[in-house]
């Protein structure tokens, strides 16, 4: 029993040592604020990507497709004729579909015919060719229309003003609650950039071809956004 107020002392004597030499291995990386920024820069569209092709049906699958190809040539032949060079148009769809009519006697569905359908991309790099290039589309046969998207095609410049005003935003939050807490900001300790995806396409939804001709187009602006985290060490 009498050896027991000795330990106390060897315990107290090592809590204290434990408690002197923490702040020693101490992580300085551990007092740290963490701060998201956000940038974005508009800009107009110079580029137009669209999706147009020919649908027809016919009784027999040979039939259809002669159909399809002969009206298909003159789609092309109509997009060449506005410029459009060739590596700027490419097959995006094509398909030959059987048709099939119910019955009413229970027996299984009749074959009746056969659909084919064939579509291309089209990439215009004149936003201002676009009415002329629907409107040939139409003349020439087109009756499918799966969309227009107005884009950038290079938005390097505004990613780069997107990246600069994220990272200025992300450190005004950061001095704001650093200020608030009454800290300082140290040495960033890491800065990463989060998932931007580059410009956010303008869609036009699908219209039926007949009805584009008198559809005024306006392309409008582009948003390019950025999206950065910071960490900075306190002091």
């Amino acid at each position: 029993m009498k050896g027991f107020p000795m330990q106390n002392h060897v315990f107290g004597a090592l809590a204290a040592l434990a408690v002197l030499a923490g702040p020693a291995f101490a992580d300085p990386a551990a007092r740290t604020i963490t701060m998201s920024g956000r940038g974005e820069v508009k800009a107009i569209p110079d580029t137009v990507t669209l999706s147009a092709g020919v649908s027809i049906q016919a009784a027999t699958a040979a039939a259809a497709l002669a159909a399809d190809s002969s009206r298909m040539q003159a789609v092309i032949a109509a997009l060449k004729k506005q410029g459009v060079a060739d590596r700027n148009i490419q097959t995006a769809q094509f398909s030959v579909s059987p048709l099939y009519a119910n019955t009413n006697d229970g027996q299984a569905p009749r074959l009746t015919g056969y659909q084919v359908t064939n579509e291309v991309s089209v990439r215009l790099d004149d936003v201002a060719k676009l009415g002329a290039t629907l409107d040939a589309l139409v003349t020439a046969g087109a009756n499918q229309m799966n969309g227009i998207n107005f884009s950038i095609a290079d938005p390097s410049a505004q990613l780069a003003q997107a990246r600069q005003q994220a990272a200025a935003d992300a450190l005004v939050k950061a001095q704001t609650f650093a200020k608030a807490a009454g800290v300082t900001l140290g040495p960033i300790l890491s800065i990463g950039e989060n998932d931007n995806g580059g410009p956010r396409p303008l869609y036009m939804a699908a219209a039926p071809m007949a009805a584009l001709r008198a559809v005024p187009m306006a392309p409008g602006e582009e948003s390019v956004t950025a999206n950065v985290s910071i960490a900075w060490q306190i002091q």
